[in-house]
């Protein structure tokens, strides 16, 4: 039995033609600045997001890490939503590493708004930490993979701007949020002075995240991806990965989407769960009657993996190694689960 793995958009294994293109791969020593294939990479993000610079970074927390140290450092406080990537998934760097502490926001479906982050901002009394950054998510993982309309960016960073604040965007899925809206990564980035976008989820490199910002910014991130242990050498073999899922995979995330909604419309003809928020793009969270775990093991059986994220929600994530047909059949077991 072939298992239709629904668990991540991170489990993607390269294509042919994407290995073709890491073993074409010219490189160079990136430390040096010297690998041809990283410097176009990071020069095709950097513009596509209309940023000054941008780097290339092993992973998205890395990007955070990096964003975190340099905006809000030591003693600052950074303002996100409640159900951000940063505060749960990322071991605490903020504060173990870059030595700011992470204030989590309500918000509905992850979206953080001038009126939530206006009365957490800190008043200036000497012992307050002080406010130095507003962190956003887009997509919102733990919403549901929820975009942020303009509008939505644009009232924050307006509030963000009036009040000194630098924005960082953790754009982990933001080419899901692009393909989705049908407004432009620029487009979408543009309220952020620094902005994440990884590579390896929905496009489907196998490693690889990029970090944009200003010169300036990109500049000192470079010293401190060093520090953190993620200078590269011949890295153009990844960055090619990164290159050719750029040019080739973003158009067909809409397939994606649309497996997403297909998945949602089956969950909630069953009798054991219920999808409040239909998806936007390729995340599918589903309450359960029954214990997750439960579902999750009922549904292995019969040859789909999905993951427990809390004693009684279940996720399922869509992505390029799972067709339509996977996804029909995926759909006609999860009607057979009791």
């Amino acid at each position: 039995m072939e298992l239709i793995d629904l668990r991540s958009d991170t489990l993607t294994k390269p294509t042919p033609a994407v290995r073709e293109a890491m073993a074409r791969a010219e490189v160079g020593d990136d430390v040096y600045g010297e690998d041809p294939t990283v410097n176009k990479l990071q020069n095709v993000v950097a513009e596509l997001l209309d940023k000054e610079a941008a780097l290339f970074l092993p992973s998205g927390s890395m990007g955070n890490l990096i964003s975190l140290y340099l905006q809000a450092g030591r003693g600052g406080e950074v303002l996100t939503h409640q159900d951000s990537h940063i505060l749960h998934y990322e071991l605490a760097s903020g504060s173990a590493i870059a030595g700011c502490q992470i204030l989590g926001l309500p918000g509905f479906r992850g979206i953080l708004t001038p009126e939530v982050l206006e009365p957490a901002l800190r008043g200036p009394i000497y012992y307050n930490a002080r406010t130095k950054l507003v962190e956003l998510e887009n997509t919102g993982n733990l919403a549901g993979g929820t975009c942020y309309s303009l509008a939505e960016l644009e009232a924050v960073g307006a509030w963000a701007r009036g009040k000194n604040l630098p924005v960082h965007l953790d754009g982990a899925r933001l080419w899901n949020a692009s393909t989705a809206t049908g407004l432009s990564p620029a487009a979408l980035s543009a309220v952020a002075d620094t902005v994440t976008v990884c590579l390896s989820k929905g496009l489907g490199a196998p490693v690889g995240s990029v970090l944009a910002g200003t010169k300036v910014f990109i500049a000192e991130a470079r010293r401190v991806r060093k520090m953190l242990g993620g200078g590269m050498r011949q890295a153009g073999i990844i960055a090619a990965a990164g290159l050719f899922v750029l040019e080739n995979h973003r158009e067909r995330m809409a397939d994606d989407h649309e497996h997403a909604r297909l998945l949602a419309t089956a969950l909630n003809s069953t009798s054991w769960a219920k999808v409040v928020v239909l998806p936007e793009t390729n995340i599918v969270f589903a309450d359960t009657t029954l214990p997750a775990q439960v579902i999750v093991t009922k549904l292995q059986t019969k040859g789909v993996l999905c993951g427990a994220m809390g004693e009684n929600k279940v996720r399922f994530v869509t992505h390029l190694d799972v067709g339509r047909t996977a996804i029909d059949r995926a759909c006609a077991i999860l009607g057979k689960v009791s």
